[in-house]
């Protein structure tokens, strides 16, 4: 797991346009809200989706971009954000690279089998790359509002 004032790990991935998102490309230049969730189109992960498309306009204000991260492929996360209006950006981490940098991947077992699950997570990165807040197993109804108030906080 990450903590408050640790460097955000770097990643590159691609988004719903399978265009390459790279964290480097915000240092020094915007504050980012990194989520993770754990699957396109199911209950949460959709509330959590609209409720940062909704507010994204208020982060814009903080210099502040929002990056949702799940393991779904690049034309699933169009579906999604088509079906769905949404206006953040969501990036494809099939393999689970970064999801394993950001320690959000867990291993449990149920029925004798093992398998991993995204834990619903998210990070506040301001400009110079460092983490100032850092959220695991989050509720994701009205989630964005909090984390809002989190990225406000932030020194400009």
């Amino acid at each position: 797991m990450l903590h408050t004032g640790q460097t955000a790990p770097s990643f590159s991935l691609p988004d719903a346009d399978m265009q390459t998102v790279s964290l480097s490309a915000f240092k020094g230049r915007k504050n980012v809200v990194l989520y993770f969730y754990p699957r396109d189109g199911t209950p949460g992960c959709t509330l959590e989706a609209i409720e940062f498309s909704d507010h994204e306009d208020q982060f814009g204000r903080h210099d502040c971009v929002i990056l949702g991260v799940s393991r779904d492929d690049c034309m699933v996360h169009a579906e999604f954000r088509d079906k769905h209006g949404l206006s953040v950006n969501l990036l494809s981490d099939y393999e689970g690279e970064v999801c394993r940098k950001y320690g959000v991947l867990q291993e449990k077992e149920a029925d004798g089998v093992k398998r991993l699950f995204l834990v619903r997570s998210t990070f506040v990165i301001d400009k110079k790359g460092v983490i100032r807040h850092a959220h695991y197993g989050v509720n994701p109804r009205g989630h964005a509002v909090q984390v809002f108030e989190a990225v406000r906080k932030l020194k400009p």
